[in-house]
């Protein structure tokens, strides 16, 4: 596995994995219309403007993106991982790689999670 900075190219796959994560895994502890939120929230320009900030990274795994994580600040602001790769370690990483990022100009890093994350 390795985290990298996402880039512009990614972004189709990121959008693949973030809608496939909420709608698999959201409707189970939350009702349809707030997985559509979601979803409408992360569009592809939401993304773009991530992956421009330089802020949001990408796990790849045998050549293929199966997670993302973004931050803004001290704030870590998403961490999704498509189902299938899901209990194998992938948000644990993620975060540590977000954690290490905002500890390069933070004491603190802030998470704010849903219930999913729990």
């Amino acid at each position: 596995m390795e985290y990298v900075t996402a880039t512009p190219v990614m972004a189709d796959d990121i959008h693949f994995c973030l809608h496939t994560a909420i709608k698999t895994v959201y409707p189970k502890y939350y009702p349809k219309e707030v997985a559509d939120f979601f979803c409408r929230h992360h569009s592809k320009e939401h993304i773009s403007e991530g992956i421009a900030s330089g802020n949001m990274g990408v796990l790849v795994k045998d050549g293929k993106i199966v997670g993302t994580g973004c931050f803004d600040g001290n704030h870590i602001t998403g961490v999704y991982v498509l189902p299938s790769c899901q209990k194998q370690g992938c948000g644990t990483y993620i975060m540590n790689c977000l954690e290490s990022k905002i500890s390069e100009k933070y004491d603190t890093a802030v998470l704010d999670t849903s219930l999913p994350a729990v």
